[in-house]
């Protein structure tokens, strides 16, 4: 077969899992990135064939993959994109045995995820321009935006892939909602409490005009270009936010979704209703919550209790 035809059976294997699960193009580029450096690892062992993949084969590629420090969860993450390969190659009858049908996904301990109080989203959203910037209309403008942006993301508990590719049309602030599609293509409604329509009002009214200058886009948030806003950019300005707000915890865009539904469980929120928020296909997923909201009684207990 060659390097060439195992590489045709990964496009394929992607492909497949575009369309009959609906996996969105970030988890698609990690599985393509996994595989890849399994494809290499082949190519070096000079096995050209994916029926001539023996388990030692794969357990020298996970062995490279200990011997370079990766973390246990990134270990995992590519024995599963390999075992999902193999498992389809079988199924589609490219194969007459699975390499991988005696490999087991490691159990790995519990990631609590991080989170952020509610004192510091505060710090986050309103963290003022130094005098020189804010004397500046266009940096008033992008102020707009990025504060509107992070508010929302706080209001909802949207992944940030989710916010960049937010449409106008997918908002229905009158009625206090919003409507997004999340991992697998799935739809869901999602509430938009008052100070974030209040933010998007302005910014939609304000800002958002100024920043088009004429142009039209579909996108809710765009840039000084017409262009709608990147996962990357978004992280850049939360990062800047941060340092201005002198926010010490460390804070990405996934922590605002963390803290989102967190400080709904410890307020006392349904957990069924925080898994529909959130997008989460299993109820398990969001279970993780009721276990930040324990850790956060202990450490209060602890640190107030007399004999904590």
């Amino acid at each position: 077969m060659g390097a060439a035809a195992i590489d045709r059976c990964i496009d394929q294997f992607l492909a497949y899992v575009a369309a009959e699960r609906g996996l969105s193009p970030n988890t698609l580029a990690a599985y393509g990135h996994d595989l890849a450096a399994l494809a290499d690892h082949l190519d070096r062992q000079r096995v050209g064939d994916v029926n001539a993949v023996r388990p030692a084969h794969l357990i020298g590629f996970l062995d490279g993959l200990a011997r370079r420090r990766l973390a246990p969860r990134s270990r995992a993450r590519m024995l599963a994109a390999v075992r999902m390969f193999f498992a389809y190659l079988l199924r589609e009858r490219v194969i007459e045995t699975n390499p991988t049908q005696d490999f087991y996904l490691p159990r790995l301990g519990q990631r609590l995820p991080r989170s952020i109080n509610q004192s510091e989203v505060q710090q986050l959203i309103a963290a003022p321009l130094p005098d020189a910037l804010a004397r500046r209309k266009g940096r008033v403008v992008l102020e707009t935006r990025d504060a509107a942006m992070v508010e929302l993301v706080y209001a909802t508990g949207l992944r940030v892939s989710e916010v960049v590719s937010l449409k106008v049309n997918q908002l229905n602030l009158e009625a206090g909602y919003l409507t997004v599609i999340g991992k697998g293509r799935k739809e869901r409604a999602v509430p938009v409490g008052q100070y974030a329509r209040e933010r998007l009002q302005t910014y939609l009214a304000d800002a958002r005009p100024a920043l088009l200058r004429g142009r039209t886009s579909p996108f809710l948030f765009v840039t000084t270009r017409a262009r709608p806003m990147t996962r990357q950019a978004f992280a850049v300005l939360l990062r800047k936010r941060v340092l201005r707000a002198s926010v010490k915890a460390k804070v990405s865009p996934h922590t605002l979704r963390h803290a989102f539904a967190t400080h709904l469980v410890e307020g006392g929120a349904d957990l069924r209703a925080v898994q529909m928020m959130l997008g989460h296909a299993d109820i398990a997923t969001t279970q993780v919550y009721t276990h930040v909201a324990r850790e956060r009684l202990r450490e209060v207990h602890r640190k107030f209790h007399p004999r904590g």
